[in-house]
């Protein structure tokens, strides 16, 4: 199967905070790919250029070096209005669930709003199809009328998946998209992942610091460490059997969550 997204000897550099300095590379030749339906994990402690990573692969960044494909397209070659052709097919799912929604919009605009902008927009059937992004999200249609701050940051991280599926992408980007969650309101939220990708087809771009996420679901993982990809392949194989000491040492750091947590 051909890859939908292909990343190429990525480079991303910072300008450094001194005058002269030299740049700082977060991200130094990393490479990787995703098929339709899978989910890659970025997975690396705070600072190792996943979400340096992701930004270059959602072009929030134009990345200084290699090539960012997306259904054989290179996003970093196109102009601004190449580019937001493809924005709808690839979506981004943010950590802070209450920083994603304007705090002024209700929910039924927040959900509605991608499709405004991609002028996508119909009033006749506008209103039916967030209806039914709130329930493939699985929150009550009663909440549309409230605001952010009247929903638990579990159900905005939900609203915040809704927008994303309102442009129906092929690809999630999904940065340390719990980690801002409740311990128990997490796995609720994996759950989802996992039933949205099998129902929906969807490919996932997991950016995570927890191996116990990453464990239930990830079908491939790559782990690095300062810019580099230090070790990469099958999930399972990996967390089995590891052949980096630094993926070792991560592994051993942190305990499995109770099965129970997770659906089959």
């Amino acid at each position: 199967m051909t890859a939908l997204l292909e990343v190429r000897d990525l480079t991303v550099r910072y300008a450094g905070r001194r005058r002269r300095a030299e740049p700082l590379v977060a991200v130094d030749g990393v490479s990787f790919e995703i098929k339709a339906g899978e989910t890659l994990a970025l997975v690396g402690e705070s600072g190792c250029g996943k979400s340096s990573t992701a930004a270059a692969v959602l072009r929030l960044r134009r990345p200084d070096g290699g090539e960012v494909r997306f259904g054989g397209v290179d996003l970093a070659t196109l102009d601004e209005s190449a580019l937001r052709g493809l924005r709808p097919a690839l979506q981004p799912v943010f950590q802070d669930p209450y920083g994603s929604l304007s705090p002024r919009l209700r929910i039924r605009a927040a959900i509605a709003e991608p499709l405004r902008v991609q002028g996508r927009w119909d009033p006749a059937t506008g209103p039916a199809r967030v209806a039914e992004l709130l329930d493939l999200v699985q929150l009550d249609r009663s909440l549309a009328g409230r605001l952010p701050h009247e929903l638990s940051g579990g159900q905005c991280q939900r609203v915040g998946i809704a927008r994303a599926l309102a442009s129906e992408p092929r690809l999630l980007v999904l940065d340390e998209p719990v980690s801002a969650l409740d311990p128990s309101i997490r796995a609720g939220v994996i759950n989802l992942l996992t039933r949205l990708q099998a129902d929906l087809g969807l490919a996932y771009l997991f950016i995570s610091h927890d191996l116990r996420l990453v464990r239930h679901l990830a079908h491939r993982m790559a782990v690095m460490r300062q810019g580099r990809i230090v070790e990469s392949g099958d999930t399972a194989e990996i967390c089995a059997m590891p052949s980096s000491a630094y993926t070792r040492a991560l592994l051993d750091a942190v305990p499995p969550f109770p099965p129970s947590h997770f659906r089959k």
